[in-house]
This record gives C-alpha cells, structure tokens and sequence, in this order.
C-alpha cells in the first residue's frame, strides 16, 4: 500500500484526511507538528507528505527545507492563507501542490493520486534540445547551456507538457487538467505562478514561453 505522512496539529483534520486516505487503500501515519515530521522522515520513507504550513513547534515551510535535504518525497501544502507570497515560497521550496483550507477531502485525495501517478509513470529514454536548452525527460532533468537547473517538481511538469507541445496554443484550461493531473479547482492563478518560477529558472530562455492573451501559453523555440 502506497504510504502518506499526515501532518497537522488540528487532530480533526488529520482524522477527515486519514478517513479519506485509508478508503482509497493508503496507509497514513501522522505527525503533529513540523518537528515530529522531520524525526519520522529520518526514520521511514513515505510515499507523499501532506503537510499544514502553520503549526508550533516548528512550521510547515521550515519543515520542508529540512526534509527536502535528505528527501525528494512528493509533499502537498495545506494553508488557511491563499496568498501569492505563501504559494510561491512554497513551490521554491519544492513542493508539489498547495491546498488551501478549507479544502475538500476527496478532491485532496484526488491531488494525491495524480503526484504519484505522474512519479510512477515510465517514459522511454528520450533527450530533446532547443537551442541550449536540453531537456532529458527520463532522467527529469534540464541543462542550460550544459548547466544543470534546479527546478521544482512541478516546474519540470509544466516545462514537460509545454515540450511536447510546442508551438500548440495551449489553454489554461488544458494546461491545469494535464499538468495537475485532475479538473483543476480553485485559484486559476496558481498556473501564472508557475509560469513565472519557470521563466525565471529558464533564464535567458524564458522567452520561449509566449503568453497568448485570452488563451493561455504556447512554448515555442524561437519565443516571441
């Protein structure tokens, strides 16, 4: 059974999540705080890590940094606060999704299944190159001009799709339900968020993603 690190100090929630979970066949361990995750992070791997921003002790982002240093478990955000500075902190940090409470339980669940079905997919050995911009998609890693970038999770996901796309005008739409793996729900802003992580990490090729008003964006070798 695929296995999730539950942690929130309100038991409540971790109750609802773990209701939810163990219907689908995960097994849940929990934590209250972001300093028992870390310890249990020491001591066994999870799956996917679903972990509140605000507990005492030690807080969510703080948490994550640590974890991420021995780790690249697949970890969901939970917050009462939607605002952008919350989410883009979040996503340098490496996570892979932000839920923002209150949320609904099954639609968690849902967000789940779709990280790790994308961690779990296999792809054949395949290397594409625009300019100086090499994408090895097996490996998941991405070169400028020869030098390894260090991109999130979901920044890889979306550089991903736009890829295999390119020069296809692609909607927001489109890109929410493919990147993200469900019907998107929620704040359509997240996706502008992204977009604006990749093209800093992207550099001096961000200009290969062209924004097209109205629709969406479109990844394009020679940018706009």
């Amino acid at each position: 059974m695929p296995s999730i690190l539950m942690v929130d100090d309100e038991e409540q929630i971790r109750k609802i999540v773990t209701k939810y979970a163990e219907f689908e066949n995960f097994t849940v361990y929990e934590a209250i705080n972001g300093m028992d995750a870390i310890k249990i992070c020491r001591k066994q791997k999870f799956d996917i890590i679903i972990m509140d921003i605000m507990m005492p002790e030690l807080d969510g982002f703080s948490a994550c940094k640590e974890i991420r240093k021995n780790c690249d478990t697949p970890i969901i955000m939970l917050s009462a606060r939607g605002e952008e500075y919350d989410k883009i902190h979040g996503f340098e940090l490496g996570i892979d999704d932000y839920v923002v409470k209150p949320f609904s339980p099954r639609e968690l669940i849902m967000r789940v299944n779709a990280i790790l079905k994308r961690k779990n997919s296999n792809r054949e050995h395949e290397i594409e190159i625009f300019d100086g911009l090499k994408i090895d998609y097996t490996a998941r890693i991405v070169y400028s001009d020869d030098k390894r970038l260090d991109l999130t999770p979901k920044e890889y996901d979306l550089l991903f799709f736009m890829t295999k796309n390119q020069n296809i005008a692609l909607s927001r739409d489109k890109i929410l339900s493919e990147v993200w793996g469900y019907d998107f729900y929620g704040d359509d802003r997240t996706l502008d968020t992204h977009i604006k992580l990749l093209r800093k990490s992207l550099g001096k090729y961000s200009d290969f993603i062209v924004t097209l008003r109205g629709v969406g964006y479109r990844f394009e070798k020679n940018g706009n």
